[in-house]
């Protein structure tokens, strides 16, 4: 997690979270922490919240009928919350989310299973069209309690150049 400080007026201090544009170099990794540990009440609630109707999220009798044994984490909140984990380190300065694509789901999510996630900066260009702004590229890898592989997808945002966001502008509250 990426966490700084700033001396906003004498013996005061704000704190900040991300990482500028020329923060991000090509090849590193940050590991999201902390992790979390999957309830079945998140992914009834999750479920519900998106009209998901599938029985295998939130019927135990149908999904013990199932290959599975038992019902599985509907996979947009795994993927939901992998990108969350990565906010603190990657985009709490993010303008905009420009795409995710190459989603994957790899290996099944259960209720108690413990997630981690941690991004790999793949590509870095300055905008051509907003100076000041740059767009990352990052690959995201989720794991779950047992170090098993069971989400990767890539992710482009939109960056501020440090002294170009919202929390560098003169009278700004964050």
């Amino acid at each position: 997690m990426v966490q700084s400080w700033k001396q906003i007026a004498p013996g005061r201090y704000r704190e900040s979270f991300g990482r500028y544009f020329e923060e991000f170099k090509l090849g590193d990794v940050y590991e999201h922490r902390p992790g979390k540990t999957v309830l079945e009440s998140d992914n009834h609630l999750f479920t519900l919240l998106t009209l998901n109707t599938h029985p295998l999220h939130f019927d135990a009798e149908y999904g013990k009928l199932t290959e599975f044994g038992r019902n599985l984490v509907v996979s947009p909140y795994t993927l939901s919350l992998l990108i969350g984990m990565s906010v603190s380190d990657v985009s709490q300065k993010t303008i905009a989310n420009l795409g995710m694509d190459e989603v994957r789901f790899t290996a099944p999510v259960f209720a108690g299973d413990t997630l981690y996630a941690e991004s790999e900066v793949l590509e870095k260009r300055e905008s051509k069209s907003r100076p000041g702004q740059g767009i990352v590229t990052i690959r995201t890898t989720g794991r779950n309690q047992r170090d098993e592989v069971i989400c990767t997808f890539r992710r482009s945002m939109l960056i501020p150049a440090r002294g170009h966001a919202i929390e560098d502008k003169p009278g700004s509250r964050y």
